[in-house]
């Protein structure tokens, strides 16, 4: 079984203007699949959206920011006559040691990376439902849901409960024959934290991970594409780790 049964579907991707997103954008388009680019970024996604049509691709920028329900709504109604992937990729790290953290900041990384997740899942959801076409939902999670770090408080927090959200669906939403998973990278090196990586605590980082590197954006491609497609068509509430052995990692 390969990826080519992708080829005509269509893929709602959030937080589509960068890092993550943008690269599940573009390894899916080149599947052909479909993929409709959220974020709150316009100018940002209509550009990568022009770029991936210039490739041949099929692409199209929404505006949509995940924590309005009314902008989810806005965006779910200029999709089209069909939906049959759903990545629920957009998520804010909110670093602050817990005991400092603001209200506020713990409310806007919460709104983000969870309600966010809520929202637009039960959108397509809804969607899949009613138009009885089933689909499949990934929530990327992280494996910061799984195990902690200091000064991630919140966002360890928002993951974790993303992991038992994805189950949940799972759970109810089999019988609407829509699959939920969650993916959970580990350290993944994008431009946003590169600079890091090359700071001596960025390196002992590195070091603490089994295989003693990053991962690189191309490490998540076959897992993404397994949840995606009917290769995985027996895989739901799976929660599936890709982090160079960081989570067996001793204590």
């Amino acid at each position: 079984m390969t990826w080519q049964d992708l080829a005509g579907k269509t893929a709602l991707i959030t937080g589509a203007s960068s890092g993550l997103g943008l690269h599940f954008a573009r390894l899916l388009a080149g599947y052909g699949v479909r993929v409709v680019l959220a974020a709150r970024r316009v100018d940002a996604i209509t550009a990568l959206a022009d770029e991936m049509k210039a490739a041949g691709g099929k692409a199209e920028p929404v505006a949509m920011d995940v924590v309005d329900g009314a902008s989810v709504e806005k965006a779910f109604a200029a999709i089209g006559d069909r939906l049959d992937i759903v990545v629920n990729n957009a998520g804010i790290s909110g670093a602050a040691a817990a005991i400092d953290m603001p209200l506020e900041e713990f409310d806007r990384v919460i709104d983000t990376n969870l309600k966010g997740v809520f929202t637009v899942a039960q959108a397509a959801a809804q969607r899949m439902r009613g138009e009885k076409s089933g689909g499949t939902i990934v929530n990327i999670a992280s494996i910061l849901g799984l195990r902690v770090a200091g000064q991630l408080a919140a966002y360890a927090a928002s993951k974790a409960a993303v992991v038992q959200l994805t189950k949940t669906m799972a759970l109810e939403w089999a019988r609407y024959g829509i699959r939920v998973n969650a993916l959970c990278p580990g350290y993944i090196e994008t431009p946003i934290n590169s600079e890091f990586f090359q700071t001596e605590a960025g390196k002992a980082l590195i070091n603490r991970i089994p295989q003693r590197r990053l991962g690189q954006p191309s490490d998540l491609d076959a897992p993404l594409l397994l949840l995606c497609s009917s290769a995985g068509a027996y895989m739901t509430g799976s929660v599936l780790a890709v982090d160079g052995g960081h989570l067996v990692s001793s204590l």
